[in-house]
């Protein structure tokens, strides 16, 4: 009875743990480059990085700082959704200010 009892709580637990590794959230990640071509407010945004174009959905939850314009430098965080990459923020970096010279 006691071997049972034992076997049975090693499989729940198994279950748990495994339960909670595949319910992890999506990672996130981050690009960064200039607004190209094809952008489109509140639907998709088409980010040149180095040497490719990035292409990402927006979604209604999607955070946007910034005005994002054709050309404007961007930082966007994005989660892989099957095939798919999707703007979870989206931010222009304010323009420096030029410091006066005395």
């Amino acid at each position: 009875m006691k071997k049972v009892l034992v076997v049975l709580v090693a499989l729940v637990t198994m279950v748990a743990f495994a339960s909670l590794v595949m319910a992890q959230a999506p990672k996130e990640m981050k690009a960064t480059g200039t607004v190209a071509a094809g952008y489109e407010a509140g639907k998709m945004i088409n980010v040149k990085v180095k040497d490719k174009e990035m292409s990402f959905d927006i979604t209604a939850d999607t955070r946007i700082k910034g005005e994002v314009k054709e050309g404007a430098k961007v930082t966007v965080k994005y989660q892989k959704d099957g095939d798919k990459m999707v703007a979870t923020s989206i931010a222009v970096p304010a323009a420096k200010k030029a410091k006066e010279k005395k």
